[in-house]
């Protein structure tokens, strides 16, 4: 009760407190194989050399080669750092900032998912600052006097939106995970090259779809005070996952489709930097981290049921964005269009091939799961505070399938 009564009275605070971050302004360059234009964004910057962070997947298949051809015809010197594996950490940014200072490099370019991005913030921070520790930036708050090196964003997933976010996960020296927002990121440009999705495997594209979609969703309904371009942008963001990952899921070569998803994904990344996620993924979170279940996955299973139990105090902004999907009409009663879009949200699951039941969830587990929500609850500005008896019932809920 004592923490339902705190996290109640700071709901706000964190929507607040993001308010005062300043946050990167990315160029966006959109289109399939537009990552050849690296280079050029690179000298109309001044850069003259730079450091191509990416992961041992994307690095094997190559697909940092058109970055690189691209910075060697423009004359930018360059070296490629590979070592980023799905759970980086503070040894890894540490050796991924040593070779930047190596190389001089005078940029970032970040080619991957999630992992990627997020190590390659760290690595900006670092290898402006060569004279700090890496833990410096491992904080709740890194305030990065001076700014990073600049960065070139370049996605190779549409889910996360971590190319526009000023937010980081890292593992410290003592193997617990860090949630970093970095005071001072330079993101001068964000490349969305819908190429680099081509190969993805179905499950990939549904997951990350999925939590895009949950990150637009989840923003319209925090309580946040939204400009009209911030609301418009999530709006979009559920609007285009609901429009074109039915059609990837019948056509995964549909460029135009893919495209769209990636643009998706980074309005997602706006609402997480303006608006802030949320209970669905506090709870992913969670249960994500202890039954180790893929996140967008995680979110999948959690969405409708937490949405639900938030609905009623959000009946009109859901009711303003199943219009703007084109699910309800004009003269629809709030209820009426929202009920609409939560229909909408449950056969897109479905046809994500999403299992009824989230059979991992244990009973046993509820109150350590519970005390997980709070922890990470205490991050996001929700539209209302669930006490622990609507955690439960929502572990039950997700358990048994929405």
């Amino acid at each position: 009760m004592a923490f339902y009564i705190g996290r109640k009275t700071i709901r706000k605070v964190p929507g607040t407190v993001i308010k005062a971050v300043p946050l990167p302004k990315p160029v966006l360059i959109e289109g399939f194989g537009k990552r050849d234009e690296t280079g050029a964004l690179c000298a109309k910057s001044g850069c003259k050399s730079a450091l191509i962070v990416t992961d041992e997947t994307l690095f094997g298949l190559g697909l940092h080669e058109k970055v690189a051809a691209s910075l060697e015809n423009f004359g930018i010197k360059y070296a490629v750092f590979h070592a980023i594996n799905s759970e980086p950490d503070a040894d890894t940014v540490t050796a991924g900032r040593s070779a930047a200072v190596e190389c001089g490099a005078e940029c970032i370019i970040a080619l991957g998912g999630g992992s990627v991005l997020d190590s390659s913030k760290i690595i900006a921070a670092g290898a402006k600052h060569p004279g700090y520790p890496v833990s410096r930036f491992l904080h709740k708050f890194a305030i990065v006097t001076g700014g990073t090196l600049p960065m070139i964003n370049i996605p190779s997933t549409a889910g996360t939106g971590a190319e526009c976010t000023v937010g980081a996960v890292v593992k410290k020296k003592n193997g617990v995970k860090m949630s970093t927002v970095l005071v001072g990121l330079e993101i001068p440009y964000v490349i969305l090259d819908s190429e680099l999705l081509m190969g993805a495997p179905e499950s990939v594209t549904a997951w990350c779809a999925i939590d895009a979609l949950s990150h637009g969703l989840e923003g319209l309904m925090a309580d946040v005070r939204s400009s009209d371009e911030d609301v418009y942008k999530s709006r979009e963001c559920v609007r285009l996952i609901l429009e074109n990952l039915p059609v990837l899921l019948k056509d995964p070569h549909d460029i135009k489709a893919r495209q769209a998803t990636l643009l998706a994904a980074h309005y997602g990344g706006n609402a997480i930097n303006k608006q802030l996620a949320g209970y669905v993924h506090a709870f992913a979170h969670s249960i994500g981290a202890l039954y180790h279940i893929p996140h967008g996955k995680a979110i999948a299973w959690c969405l409708v049921p937490v949405l639900n139990a938030q609905e009623y105090s959000r009946y009109e902004q859901m009711a303003a964005l199943a219009k703007h999907c084109g699910l309800a009409k004009t003269g629809d009663a709030p209820e009426i269009a929202a009920d609409k879009l939560m229909l909408a949200l449950k056969e897109l699951l479905d046809l994500c091939k999403l299992e009824k039941q989230c059979a991992f969830l244990q009973e046993k587990d509820y109150d350590k799961i519970a005390g997980m929500i709070d922890s990470d609850s205490v991050n996001y500005s929700p539209s209302r505070t669930f006490s622990e008896s609507e955690i439960r019932m929502l572990l039950d809920q997700i358990r048994r399938g929405y």
